[in-house]
């Protein structure tokens, strides 16, 4: 492809959080790729599964059918109606994501999860704040979702921002095709790959596929990267994986592999998107003790290169 090409290479962005100082070195800009291969129970990022745009209601926001019912009168399937305190109610299975309520929506309370860019305007967005970028070592990161599930977007916006001479990173679930992920990493210097649980039964009840292509991908990018900086990161789960014998085993597994480790403890604060999409929280009201992370941080400690 070409350089102009690339460039006119589309795909859906949901979201660009600049400032960024947890998604790799120095100060980073966060592009969020929509689309994922899993479904984990736990996910902060409801919005990022679909592949698609998709409408999100904050009931707070909404000003009342009384003073305003421009979302109403817009929907063609009858899916917004009046609630008992006066204000909208969605109907989510009759919702077909048309988007044209959020179009009219004067509070923004209905709003649009997912757009459709170039590669061209995420990157001249992202290099706006090159300065930031330059004093503290930082860049460009792709998120979601899984940034590589949608493949030729994700590699066009690397190539694209290496050409402008800028420092990358991926947050991935490692889910995804062998050679795309591979050949992602020629523009890549930190990869950030989540090893959740190396129980293939576990790890699909859990988040719907097993671990295999997981696995063998992180050992594939080591060996062809063998200096490309690689850190894997394991979100603590309650009943899923918080036993010293789960991290353990993820320890012994990536050991031989000369990355960082770095123990992620459990959080809630995902859980208001899922009601604001119409999703139910999967995991439940579970909560991780702080006591029990710290000695599951222990048991990694074993790992040469914890975070």
């Amino acid at each position: 492809m070409t350089d102009k090409e690339i460039q006119q290479t589309k795909g859906v962005v949901f979201n660009i959080q600049k400032y960024s100082v947890h998604d790799g070195p120095g100060i980073r800009t966060v592009v969020f790729l929509k689309g994922c291969p899993l479904k984990c129970k736990w996910c902060s990022n409801p919005e990022s599964q679909s592949f698609t745009a998709e409408i999100a209601y904050s009931r707070n926001k909404c000003i009342t059918v009384s003073e305003c019912l421009r979302c109403g009168e817009i929907c063609s399937v009858g899916a917004l109606t009046k609630g008992e305190d006066d204000k909208i109610d969605v109907n989510w299975q009759t919702c077909t994501n048309c988007l044209a309520c959020a179009d009219v929506c004067p509070a923004g309370a209905l709003i649009t999860y997912g757009e459709e860019r170039t590669v061209k305007s995420v990157i001249d967005e992202v290099e706006k704040d090159a300065t930031f970028y330059a004093r503290s070592g930082g860049g460009l990161t792709l998120g979601g979702g899984e940034p590589l599930a949608q493949p030729e977007f994700a590699l066009a916006l690397l190539k694209e921002a290496k050409r402008r001479y800028m420092k990358t990173a991926i947050e991935t679930c490692g889910h995804v095709s062998e050679k795309v992920i591979v050949e992602a990493c020629k523009y890549i210097n930190t990869v950030m790959f989540d090893i959740k649980s190396l129980d293939p039964e576990k790890h699909k009840q859990f988040t719907g596929q097993d671990n295999l292509r997981i696995m063998n991908n992180l050992k594939a990018i080591r060996k062809a990267y063998p200096k490309l900086k690689i850190r894997v990161r394991t979100p603590v789960i309650p009943g899923f994986n918080d036993t010293s014998k789960d991290i353990e085993a993820i320890v012994n597994f990536i050991e031989p592999l000369e990355v960082e480790f770095e123990l992620l403890p459990y959080h809630r604060l995902g859980t208001q998107k899922y009601i604001n999409t119409g999703r139910e929280y999967m995991l439940g009201d579970v909560s991780l003790d702080n006591n029990h992370f710290l000695k599951l941080k222990e048991v990694a400690s074993k790992h040469p290169a914890l975070i």
